[in-house]
């Protein structure tokens, strides 16, 4: 093989690999975030191929699928100073990535611990309104109803 040919094909490979780096693929069960020397720039890609600019654009991709947050069992008082154990869960999802990005970091676990903080302060004030009558059986949709009230008005500000 002539040196002239050997440095035509390593310049049509390096062309080649360039241009493959600047495509990236968004999948239609993610969300993406692309930066420009890792600051924000935009966030609202639909499913399919999308170009960037190579070594200056970085693209963060994120589930958009639901997804489950299991909390511990926690211990809750009652009005009547008694114990009532509670096991809860949450079904979410990203809604807006830009903010939840922005509030969060983009880290699935940090998200799951501020949602579960949130669930556990809800539940604290709900049955320490209530007898453990009330909370086991009578008034257990509405505790459920105000608590999801708080949660959603709260994940929305995180993007969730």
């Amino acid at each position: 093989m002539s040196p002239l040919k050997s440095i035509a094909l390593i310049l049509t490979a390096a062309t080649m690999w360039l241009l493959s780096m600047g495509f990236f693929i968004v999948d239609e069960r993610e969300l993406a975030v692309k930066f420009w020397f890792g600051e924000f720039e935009r966030a609202d890609y639909k499913p399919g191929l999308h170009w960037k600019v190579p070594f200056a654009n970085t693209v963060r991709k994120f589930d958009s699928r639901i997804l489950t947050l299991d909390a511990e069992p926690e211990r809750y008082l009652t009005l009547e100073k008694k114990n009532v154990i509670v096991d809860a869960f949450i079904k979410w999802r990203i809604r807006d990535v830009a903010n939840y990005y922005k509030t969060m970091g983009g880290d699935e676990r940090r998200a799951g611990q501020r949602l579960s903080q949130v669930i556990k302060n809800g539940l604290r004030d709900e049955f320490g309104k209530r007898t453990i009558q009330e909370a086991i059986s009578g008034e257990r949709a509405e505790i459920m109803n105000v608590i999801t009230a708080q949660i959603e008005e709260q994940a929305t500000q995180f993007g969730i």
